[in-house]
């Protein structure tokens, strides 16, 4: 089987939606050691922080963020990435020291491909938010800051009380890809950012837009299943898998989620980190 690059997103999705109450579970000692495990596996790039205010993300206040990063230490042969939401999110990176003259973390942009997410996760336009990302890009560029980059809600955005999917222009979502890999972003993900596609429509979506691309990028192109059934999110890898891409994003004991979009019957979060801990017990996790 050819290979395919896998990114860990368990510590950053997870964080994002661990309130205060739980921050006594989910430790900055309980993080280290998950990203620790996580690279003795093999795994060479995972997610760990977002830099957004502890407002939304308690789990990603600044103390811990330090903390956690100290402990790390800068490691050359693995990428870490860092999301970065807007401008105030980039200051945070820089004095927190995550650039290429610190702790080398790679730094992720993302915004939604439907206005209705972009707007109630980032609160702007997403013309406003790729225009803020120019900037940002252009000076991580004089930094030598890697950068990657996720497109969510590619496959759809279903707002609360409504009852159809928004589905966004494909179309756009192929020009602003093309857009961030002229920016300087080493990669694309397209996110299912609700799990809303099954096998046919993430087929359909992810051939659509290999087909608009002519097959140009392919191997930058990746493939964020967000599903609430293991199950399903494996068959729509194996289509997304089948159709040529190569990279994908994948987390322990189903974690994750957005806290504007996030699927409501994800699992409780108690269950969560005991999973992690099951998951990553010596000899549960077989390798090829």
């Amino acid at each position: 089987m050819e290979k395919a690059a896998i990114t860990d997103v368990t510590l950053r999705e997870f964080g994002q939606n661990v309130t205060g109450d739980y921050l006594h579970i989910f430790t900055p000692e309980l993080r280290v050691e998950i990203a620790s495990t996580l690279i003795g596996l093999g795994f060479r790039t995972i997610e760990v922080f977002s830099c957004v205010h502890p407002r939304v993300a308690p789990a990603m206040a600044e103390a811990h963020i330090r903390k956690i990063a100290a402990r790390l230490g800068r490691m050359d042969g693995v990428h870490v990435i860092t999301l970065v939401p807007n401008r105030a999110g980039y200051r945070s990176f820089l004095r927190l020291g995550l650039g290429p003259d610190g702790f080398n973390h790679t730094m992720g942009i993302f915004f939604s491909a439907v206005e209705a997410h972009n707007l109630a996760n980032l609160g702007r336009t997403i013309a406003e938010t790729l225009a803020e990302y120019r900037g940002i890009l252009h000076d991580a560029a004089s930094r030598r800051i890697r950068v990657v980059a996720y497109i969510s809600a590619a496959f759809g955005y279903l707002a609360p009380g409504m009852g159809v999917a928004i589905r966004p222009d494909l179309r756009e979502v192929n020009r602003w890809t093309d857009i961030l890999l002229d920016w300087g972003a080493r990669t694309v993900t397209l996110s299912d950012l609700q799990g809303l596609a099954g096998m046919q429509e993430t087929g359909r979506v992810i051939e659509t837009i290999l087909d608009l691309r002519q097959g140009k990028d392919r191997d930058r192109i990746g493939y964020h299943p967000h599903h609430v059934s293991g199950d399903q999110a494996l068959a729509n890898s194996r289509t997304a898998f089948e159709l040529g891409i190569r990279r994908f994003d994948a987390s322990l004991g189903g974690t994750g989620g957005c806290v504007t979009g996030a699927p409501a019957t994800s699992p409780p979060r108690g269950w969560c980190v005991f999973s992690m801990r099951q998951a990553l017990k010596p000899g549960s996790v077989k390798r090829a």
